[in-house]
């Protein structure tokens, strides 16, 4: 059996109605076979016990994050003394931690295994959110925000990677949307509980958004808390699985070993990964499309005050915004899964994102500009979720994965340096600049997306042709080798 034939096994039992890829073991043993209803079983384990935690865990943290936004409507600017882009300066400096520690946080996750490594920056960043209730002056809210994204930093990358590892490719996009998923979830409900404690007001002496905080912390250490027992340590050993279970996803660990690799972290990777087109590229449009996305979630209460509504009205009105993004996200990632196609959905998704935040630039009516994040939304998650579907189901072996994928997505918020500094307060109220600019650059994340569909294809065209004229081997390994084509 060839490597074409590998790659085009598939079930047809009636158990499990999800197409797969059955992967050998190499040159070096035979097709090692898994009863598709027993995998399918395992995989139903995980979705119950893993994705709902990864969801609680990922909507909490940026719940913890992105309330600073929320905060802002109701009197932190001024009880922290900010003048001018002071706030965006917080951002910034922040989102540097998010960079520098998304690449430590991964491949602590492989080395150490999900539950100590998310479990630690649990315990962090619930302590931050605590912190940032007590800031005082400038200079603290910098040095709290910045640890508090050096502990989130590599939360929802850790994930992806896991999913990456318990999820076939074409199945995984609906477990890594989680991510976006709980932005959307943490959007809404940062806006209800921001308006509860915005219309309770002051008590005891602690202005309101002080509570605010004071409030996710206790919310944060009770849910995350408990869901930190259902995390698995290693795969094959979770908790929650039988004996039979636990044989069935050690051999399935065997039977993908020919494109994830050893458990070992092999250092080689990271200069095969660096010199990866396909990494750069990604990253780079991930980036220019994340300036929207990022400035999008920590400042759309403030895009919405600008436009002209009362204080109070507007954290409750970026409600109905979150709820939409989430059914969009929903539906998109679910045809991305079942079409095998990414970058077709991810370039449609730009148009959405440009029109929307035009609506803003383009005129003064407040009630257009509030429409225009409506019609923003339908493409903002999406995007972002299916980039990191893109490259985390494409990267192999794991130990490319684990540097590749996270380094790309550092790139991306590098984006951050940018988002946080395009709505100082003395450009609103309608931050012409800021939406504009979010604008076009989500114009150029369209061309450089689509950029990354012509050379994934090309690879994939130079592989077919090598296997149709009976070769076995292109003198390449993991991904770029022809034991595996890539998603488009």
């Amino acid at each position: 059996m060839d490597s074409k034939d590998i790659m085009e096994i598939k079930t047809s039992s009636p158990v499990d109605t999800e197409s797969h890829v059955d992967y050998g073991t190499g040159e070096a043993g035979p097709i090692v076979y898994i009863d598709p209803g027993k995998e399918a079983a395992c995989r139903r384990k995980f979705d119950i016990y893993v994705v709902p935690v990864s969801v609680i865990y990922l909507v909490l943290s940026t719940l913890d994050r992105n309330n600073l936004g929320n905060a802002r409507v109701f009197g932190f600017d001024e009880d922290i003394g900010l003048r001018g882009g002071q706030f965006g300066n917080i951002q910034t400096l922040s989102s540097v931690c998010t960079v520098l520690f998304e690449v430590p946080w991964v491949m602590a996750v492989k080395k150490w295994g999900a539950k100590n490594s998310i479990g630690t920056a649990f315990v962090l960043w619930s302590a931050l959110t605590l912190g940032t209730a007590f800031i005082q002056t400038y200079g603290q809210a910098i040095a709290v925000r910045m640890l508090l994204n050096a502990a989130e930093a590599g939360l929802a990358q850790g994930f992806a990677f896991l999913f990456s590892t318990i999820y076939p490719r074409e199945l995984a996009g609906k477990r890594i949307m989680t991510t976006n998923l709980a932005q959307c979830i943490s959007g809404a409900f940062g806006g209800l509980i921001a308006y509860a404690i915005q219309t309770m007001g002051s008590r005891h002496g602690f202005a309101a958004w002080r509570w605010l905080f004071v409030v996710e912390f206790c919310i944060t250490v009770l849910i995350c808390g408990i869901g930190l027992f259902f995390l698995p340590g290693e795969v094959e050993s979770a908790w929650f699985l039988n004996e039979e279970e636990k044989e069935t996803m050690r051999l399935k660990k065997q039977r993908d070993q020919m494109i994830r690799g050893d458990d070992e972290f092999e250092r080689k990777w990271v200069m095969i990964a660096l010199k990866d087109p396909f990494v750069w590229l990604l990253g780079i449009a991930f980036f220019t499309s994340s300036v929207a996305i990022n400035g999008f979630g920590v400042f759309l209460p403030t895009i919405i005050q600008g436009l002209g509504f009362a204080s109070l009205k507007v954290n409750y009105m970026t409600i109905p915004v979150y709820v939409l993004g989430a059914i969009s996200l929903t539906i998109q990632v679910y045809y991305s899964d079942k079409l095998r196609k990414r970058g077709m959905f991810i370039v449609a998704c730009c148009i959405p994102v440009v029109v929307g935040y035009l609506m803003c630039v383009g005129t003064p009516n407040k009630n257009v500009g509030y429409a225009g994040m409506f019609v923003l939304v339908l493409g903002l998650y999406p995007i972002s979720t299916l980039a990191v579907t893109w490259i985390s189901t494409n990267l192999s072996p794991d130990s490319k994965r684990a540097f590749g994928m996270p380094f790309a997505y550092s790139i991306a918020n590098i984006s951050n340096l940018i988002s946080s500094q395009l709505y100082p307060s003395q450009q609103g109220p309608r931050y012409v600049q800021g939406n504009a600019v979010s604008a076009g650059l989500t114009v150029v994340a369209g061309f450089l997306y689509a950029a990354c569909w012509f050379l994934l294809r090309r690879r994939n065209a130079q592989k077919a042709k090598l296997i149709a004229e009976g070769a076995t081997t292109n003198g390449k390994e993991g991904d770029q080798s022809l034991e595996m084509m890539y998603i488009l």
